[in-house]
């Protein structure tokens, strides 16, 4: 447990050394910040679809740091040098996952109050996005992993990566952006697919990360 402990803990530390979750953070509130200069200021349209934006945003967000995940550690044989030492695959895979949300879901959450009073969300709104984030941002992580995993290693990874993750993403933001309008089924289904991506993704990652190393 102690050596997945270290891997949490490093995959945390490479993060926020290298700035890489400043920039997701900043296209969020970036997004909330131009979104209703496109749409116009009227605050019930901004109320009405600003958990859609939040959603929307978050995902986007989560994508930009894909390429550091996996690749790195690919490239300067650290996958290489933990199956060497008997770690499974998966588990490294879900020692990123984790690491990946530690270091983006506290920070997205602050940033999530902020886009709350930029879209004029009322404060049950605004504490729904809250609850639906920490819900669904689990299973975003997982997702991200998966696709660093698997884009790995190819040019033009990042537009890859999109092209991946976005369809695998649509459920959470349909039952996300639900939850936030009050809908007990739509926050249950939101937990209930963010469940499964994180069971399920570190499994995919593992054997993504196996067949590159190959």
């Amino acid at each position: 447990m102690s050596g997945f402990a270290s891997l949490v803990r490093r995959e945390l530390r490479r993060a926020w050394a290298a700035g890489g979750l400043t920039l997701p953070v900043a296209f969020f509130l970036l997004v909330a910040i131009l979104f209703p200069f496109a749409i116009g200021p009227e605050p019930k349209l901004l109320a009405r679809v600003g958990g859609g934006v939040i959603w929307a945003a978050a995902l986007l967000a989560a994508l930009l740091p894909v390429e550091r995940l996996v690749m790195p550690d690919l490239e300067s044989g650290m996958l290489d040098q933990l199956a060497v030492r008997g770690w499974a695959d998966a588990s490294v895979a879900a020692a990123k996952t984790l690491g990946h949300w530690l270091g983006f879901a506290p920070t997205l959450l602050v940033a999530t109050v902020i886009a709350a009073a930029l879209l004029n969300l009322s404060l049950d709104q605004a504490r729904a996005a809250l609850l639906a984030l920490l819900i669904g941002t689990p299973g975003l992580a997982a997702l991200g992993v998966a696709t660093a995993a698997l884009t790995a290693g190819l040019r033009g990874a990042g537009a890859v990566a999109g092209l991946v993750m976005l369809p695998f993403a649509v459920p959470l933001l349909i039952f996300g952006a639900g939850a936030m309008t009050g809908d007990a089924s739509a926050m249950k289904l939101l937990g209930a697919v963010s469940l499964v991506l994180v069971a399920g993704c570190p499994l995919v990652a593992g054997a993504a990360m196996r067949m590159g190393r190959g």
